[in-house]
């Protein structure tokens, strides 16, 4: 087996999926049957620097150079040969956010990512101007909020887009990107697969009195769907993910995409019917609808698949952020006692601890809001943990809580599409690091939503997975191939999901809980409102 793998290594029949997450820039290698020959990853973080959210251009390019670098050392140390040629790649980020390019190509602000909260007033006159639900991440809300400050960089607006397209230009000279991620930059008109032009003519209206030197149609990228080439490997931006000078440049790209349709695919989730939901810095559940919803609704976006179908989705800011950073506490307490201590088996031990819990979390209460909370109204967020003197506070408890409260939020937004709009979800499919500890994640979830859930065994690997299986699907799709079908009956043919249904006590406890976060949304805005930082708010 490892000859073959070695073969086509060498003849270039593999593909590389490149994802930019919130916590982790990863990178996996596929062979022809979407098995992982190879991946890597590189952590970074995001900063609030002057009240943005943002992560810097020099640790995003290190951070692809460095995973890069790992995976072409993993695959010459298994396999003893050198990557040279890969049959294609595809890049995939953080959805949404704002990154603005002068005619030089160099950022004329700070890349401001989907976590800022800094678009009330543009995306709340965009919705009602479109009649379409506009989120303040989305990249137009940005855009117009810099209008609206007058900020001047705007003038000397040549290119906007998202981080995954900045990737994909960088990389291939190429201003594309892929409707799914495209769909969180502006509405897309779902029959022409491109930017809806009544919006587009309302956008150039509105701001007409500016007289800006470019129009909206001029600076936002060229959208493709899943299938179609969008560029190629450019000798710069060989050099530029390889400097070791390996690399061959000429190898096909895929059409950018952002982590919500990565995620859809690594889960077979992009027909009809489906939804996945997928955990990390944020939370977001997804679901493709069969008709348009009703009304607007401020809780609920629609975006596209990466083959351009609408789709239902709700998205919180927060969701692991808090967990991991407790799961640090416990890790320098170990620490401290003179232990050494295997991350994995950590999670693990305290994941399982919130099994033996009382149904809902024995009266404690979390909020892991490290950034405001849209679907709750919170313009600005306060990690915050409380019990009265009656809470049952034990660890287990205050595991389960905290996985409570990871899913709290989401499910706000998701009973209105349940209830509301009496959309049928059969069930939900799952990835994200949150359930890579067995079954606990997805027992929380199931409680939390009230759904069956299930995990693949592809769960691990994520987007960046989901992302090579679209440029795999680029070259190797028939004429008549869908999307969904190829999914289907080629990457998922022998995928096996594990499901957990809903348990009847769990579900009563998550209710219970639920009552208590949303009584209690009121002491986190008093935390925003009264606890400051260097002086602050």
């Amino acid at each position: 087996m490892d000859q073959n793998i070695k073969h086509a290594i060498l003849r270039g029949e593999t593909t590389l999926g490149i994802e930019l997450g919130s916590t982790r820039i990863k990178a996996v290698l596929i062979d022809s049957n979407y098995e992982t020959i190879g991946s890597s990853s590189y952590e970074w973080e995001n900063q609030l620097i002057d009240g943005y959210w943002t992560y810097s251009l020099h640790e995003m390019i290190n951070g692809l150079q460095e995973t890069y670098r790992q995976l072409k050392q993993k695959v010459e140390n298994k396999y003893g040969v050198t990557l040279q040629k890969i049959g294609s790649i595809g890049c995939s980020a953080m959805m949404q956010g704002y990154i603005a390019l002068d005619q030089a190509g160099e950022l004329l602000v700070p890349f401001r990512t989907w976590r800022n909260a800094t678009t009330g007033a543009a995306a709340s006159e965009l919705t009602e101007k479109f009649q379409f639900k506009i989120p303040q991440r989305w990249s137009i809300a940005h855009l117009y909020q810099a209008i609206l400050n007058e900020e001047e960089h705007v003038r000397n607006i040549n290119y906007m887009t998202t981080l995954s397209g900045y990737i994909h230009w960088l990389l291939t000279g190429s201003k594309a990107l892929g409707v799914g991620d495209a769909s969180g930059m502006f509405p897309i008109d779902e029959s022409a697969q491109q930017f809806n032009e009544i919006m587009m003519k309302q956008f150039a209206e509105l701001i007409a009195d500016k007289n800006y030197p470019w129009s909206i149609t001029d600076i936002l990228p060229n959208v493709y769907s899943a299938g179609e080439h969008a560029g190629y490997l450019s000798e710069a931006g060989a050099r530029l993910l390889d400097p070791s000078g390996s690399l061959q440049a000429g190898i096909p790209l895929c059409p950018p995409e952002g982590d919500a349709g990565t995620g859809m695919v690594a889960t077979n989730s992009v027909k009809k019917r489906t939804g996945n939901i997928s955990v990390g810095t944020s939370i977001f559940a997804m679901f493709v609808l069969e008709k348009d919803l009703s009304t607007v609704y401020p809780e609920i976006d629609i975006v596209t698949t990466p083959d351009g179908s609408p789709v239902g989705m709700v998205l919180a800011n927060n969701c692991s952020s808090d967990i991991n950073a407790w799961l640090g506490l416990f890790r320098e307490f170990y620490e401290s006692m003179g232990q050494k201590p295997d991350m994995n088996q950590l999670f693990s031990v305290l994941f399982n601890k919130a099994l033996e819990a009382d149904a809902d979390g024995g009266g404690l209460l979390s909020y892991g809001y490290y950034s405001g909370e849209n679907i709750t109204g919170l313009a600005q967020g306060r990690p915050l943990f409380v019990r009265s003197p009656e809470s049952r506070f034990n660890l287990a408890n205050f595991m389960r809580v905290h996985l409570f409260s990871a899913f709290a939020a989401l499910r706000l937004g998701m009973d209105i599409l349940t209830l509301k709009e009496q959309v049928t979800i059969d069930h939900i499919m799952a990835h994200g690091g949150l359930f890579k500890t067995p079954l606990v994640g997805q027992k929380m979830c199931a409680a939390a939503l009230n759904i069956p859930v299930s995990v693949m065994s592809t769960a691990g690997e994520g987007g960046a997975w989901g992302m090579a299986v679209l440029a795999s699907y680029m070259m190797n799709k028939e004429q008549d191939d869908c999307l969904a079908d190829y999914l289907t009956a080629k990457v998922f043919k022998d995928a096996e999901g594990q499901a957990v249904y809903p348990d009847s006590a769990d579900v009563d406890g998550f209710s219970l809980f639920m009552e208590r976060y949303t009584e209690g949304l009121a002491i986190e805005q008093a935390a925003v409102d009264h606890l400051v930082e260097n002086g602050k708010k």
